[in-house]
């Protein structure tokens, strides 16, 4: 089976290559998507991704480091994004998890992101914690920069959010707390979810299907598994829609 994590992260973090590619490549994931959080990191995704075949990037600064972010920021991400394999902007969005948040400097560079991945035909990889009506509300009213398709990841809302998110045409991308017993609403997400918009991700080195132990894109077999299994399907023919969905999201998959 081919398998695909369409959300992780390398740069900075730790991990040891080309010793863990090689694990990723024999696990049978042959595609990876990495998300960008800052303009940094994205350009070592760049340059790993010109290196290795099955792995993408996408250019975006994380709600959670907009601190600084201007016309500068801009427009060193829109020329990483001009490479080949920048398949997406990302990831962009709402973070209200700490005190301290600055909501009006998350939402100029939510909705500056946006505007970049409408002026140069790609999709956008959708990062919203704790900020469900916020990031409704800016998705209605943004609704045309949307037309080349948007990846709500690691979904974790409910299920009636689910379709108002559908009705704007999103996807949704599901990982490793998809594997825990007491995630009951992403259950309930995962079997709700049609099966043409349907993800799989990671977020490594986040979010591990084993707790305590850092994640990998080599953990995608068991994320897909546990999906199959919730949606009551063939764990194959999963794996196989969600490469189909995936290419259908991210047209530069294969570049």
């Amino acid at each position: 089976m081919k398998y695909l994590d369409v959300h992780a992260h390398f740069a900075d973090e730790g991990y040891s290559f080309p010793e863990e590619w090689e694990r990723i490549r024999a696990a049978g994931v042959k595609t990876v998507v990495l998300a960008g959080d800052t303009v940094e990191h994205t350009a070592m995704h760049r340059d790993f991704c010109a290196e290795h075949e099955g792995a993408y990037f996408c250019a975006g600064v994380h709600p959670s480091v907009t601190e600084g972010f201007g016309a500068d920021t801009v427009r060193e991400l829109e020329k990483l994004a001009l490479d080949k394999k920048c398949v997406a902007i990302g990831e962009i969005g709402f973070d209200y998890h700490y005190p301290d948040t600055d909501k009006p400097k998350q939402r100029e560079a939510f909705l500056t992101q946006l505007e970049s991945a409408f002026s140069l035909k790609l999709p956008v990889q959708i990062h919203s914690r704790d900020a469900c009506a916020d990031t409704l509300a800016l998705l209605r009213e943004n609704r045309r920069l949307l037309s080349e398709g948007f990846l709500l990841h690691c979904y974790s809302y409910s299920a009636e959010t689910m379709k108002e998110i559908l009705d704007l045409g999103g996807y949704f991308s599901f990982g490793g707390v998809s594997c825990f017993k007491n995630a009951g609403k992403v259950h309930d997400c995962v079997r709700f979810c049609p099966p043409d918009r349907i993800l799989s991700e990671t977020d490594s080195p986040y979010l591990s299907p084993f707790r305590g132990e850092k994640n990998s894109p080599v953990n995608i077999p068991v994320i897909v598994k546990k999906l199959a299994e919730l949606r009551g399907v063939d764990e194959e023919t999963l794996a196989e829609q969600i490469e189909q969905n995936a290419r259908t999201l991210f047209p530069r998959l294969g570049a």
